[in-house]
């Protein structure tokens, strides 16, 4: 088979009712290697919902690719030098999508295939996040031992203005508030967690003052309430109040990997030791609806503690790699620690929010997953 930029690959797709809820589920991709959908707090769907964006080593390493939904043909977006896997972010309209390639950020547009470096770096670039208005991008970086974020215009013209902005630990997960784009929030690794700064830099302030003990994962905005919510793993599903920082409890089971709807009433997420499937979440009363079983492994030796990775779980993977030669301790480490990140469901809304897109290596093989929530849970 031809591969490579704008090659067409034959319909994968299949459909199933789940064993426990009875929802429809759309399998969307089939190959033997590793496919899985956007990173959970970006969109898989293009705004029309007549395609699934989504990334796939079916080549040989990370590309781009896309598939009609719900049982087209999948086409090629990229080929040449790897992308970072989970960096794919979605345009407002839809025609455009952004990802990370190396230290620089790139623009295709899915029409012509065309790409455009939006903005290059001095440094390794993480997860891509666009602003609601369309107009900023910002990535977690790593330039030598120097961590931060990067923001710039999605505007490859107007990147005179483009910043680095440092911080003395491991960025994960900058993302602008959906109401001010001023605001941006990213993640600390390790504790404490939960950070703001404006775009311009200035503001920098911890949003919540915490020890390795209480395991504050995935925090994300709560739609356009302008709140956060976020999990303490693996005990409860959380919100933070954006002004007066007051948190109260939504719900306590082992929610994981989270995303709100756009009124932020009710969250999804999947779940793990033990799995329970993915659940709709009511924000108001912590009432919530399994969807469907998600069958991942969802690895990563961490997700059995209830606290932050630390100096001895590293130890233990640099061990683990010293018997495996063919993987570095970091890459061992990563893998044991915090897991394959294609193995874990990551699930986000389709843009009506009747749908949840989500991944699962039930079949051997990572593939991209589309489950239909009923109209009674909406």
């Amino acid at each position: 088979m031809t591969t490579g930029k704008g090659a067409i690959y034959p319909s994968e797709y299949s459909s199933f009712n789940d064993e426990a809820t009875g929802a429809r589920i759309h399998q969307i991709t089939n190959a033997p290697s590793i496919n899985h959908p956007t990173y959970f707090l970006n969109s898989s769907f293009t705004p029309d919902q007549q395609a699934l964006i989504f990334t796939s080593y079916r080549t040989g390493e990370a590309q781009l690719f896309e598939a009609a939904f719900p049982d087209g043909e999948i086409r090629q977006l990229t080929d040449g030098a790897a992308i970072h896997a989970f960096s794919p972010a979605i345009s407002t309209g839809g025609g455009s999508i952004y990802f990370v390639r190396g230290g620089s950020v790139w623009a295709i547009e899915r029409t012509t295939l065309e790409e455009t470096q939006v903005a290059a770096f001095d440094g390794q670039l993480g997860e891509c996040s666009l602003s609601r208005d369309g107009e900023w991008f910002t990535a977690a970086c790593k330039s030598g031992q120097q961590s931060g974020i990067v923001v710039g215009r999605t505007h490859p013209g107007g990147n005179d203005d483009k910043k680095f902005l440092p911080f003395e630990r491991t960025v994960i997960h900058p993302q602008f508030s959906p109401i001010d784009p001023e605001w941006i929030e990213f993640a600390g690794d390790p504790a404490p967690r939960m950070f703001r700064i404006r775009r311009d830099g200035t503001g920098l302030e911890c949003l919540y003052q915490h020890d390795n003990d209480e395991f504050v994962v995935h925090e994300t905005f709560l739609g356009e309430t302008g709140d956060l919510v976020f999990t303490v793993w693996p005990k409860a599903l959380k919100r933070m109040n954006w002004e007066t920082r007051r948190i109260r409890t939504i719900a306590e089971f082992n929610a994981w990997h989270i995303t709100p709807n756009r009124a932020g009433t009710k969250v999804l997420c999947d779940t793990n030791h033990p799995d329970i499937g993915l659940q709709l979440v009511d924000v108001a009363s912590g009432i919530r609806e399994t969807i469907c079983l998600s069958k991942s492994s969802s690895g990563g030796t961490q997700w059995r503690t209830s606290r932050y990775a630390v100096a001895e779980d590293w130890v233990a993977a640099r061990a683990a790699a010293d018997k495996d030669k063919s993987l570095s301790w970091m890459e061992m480490a990563v893998d044991t620690v915090y897991g394959p990140q294609s193995s874990h469901p990551h699930p986000s809304f389709s843009p009506d929010e009747s749908m949840a897109v989500f991944a699962s290596d039930r079949s051997g093989h990572p593939q991209v997953y589309v489950a239909e929530i009923p109209n009674s849970l909406r």
